[in-house]
């Protein structure tokens, strides 16, 4: 086999229609588009309208809410934690926010780093963030650890 052998599978690839060539390629003159109107017209974006009748989405009901200060925490799993700590790249007698990005763990704090107590953790580790989830609390001093939560200063307004 060589390289100028190389061709699709039967009905792989279709050319693609060309319009307005003549009248003998059956999608000659008006090219497909039928006669005059809006959409016979170049650069028409009608998409949602329904020729002035309201829209579907604007007849349904808006649901939910989005808060527009809401926090955004980094998340880390337990697991993690006690793989980098056995890795060495991160020191189990005091574990801040500060030492977990520079390790790598997490990019960036974002509002603050939050545990979670997915994965398991054997090493006796001091860890102090934003927020933890009680199972992950409760996972850290089963190992006979600390897991505390340091609320972080409120924005000078």
């Amino acid at each position: 086999m060589r390289l100028n052998e190389l061709s699709d599978n039967p009905g792989a690839t279709k050319k693609r229609k060309r319009v307005g060539r003549g009248p003998g390629s059956g999608t000659g003159k008006m090219g497909g588009r039928g006669i005059k109107g809006q959409k016979s017209r170049s650069g028409v974006a009608i998409n949602g309208y329904e020729g002035g009748q309201m829209p579907l989405y604007q007849r349904l009901p808006k649901r939910g809410f989005n808060k527009p200060n809401r926090k955004a925490f980094a998340v880390i799993n337990l697991g993690l934690i006690q793989k980098f700590i056995d890795l060495g790249k991160l020191d189990a007698k005091s574990i801040t926010e500060d030492a977990l990005v520079e390790s790598g763990v997490v990019r960036r704090k974002l509002d603050g780093i939050r545990v979670l107590a997915k994965g398991e953790i054997t090493a006796k580790a001091i860890i102090s963030v934003t927020g933890a989830s009680k199972a992950a609390v409760e996972a850290v001093e089963k190992a006979g650890g600390a897991l505390t939560v340091v609320a972080k200063e409120a924005a000078a307004e």
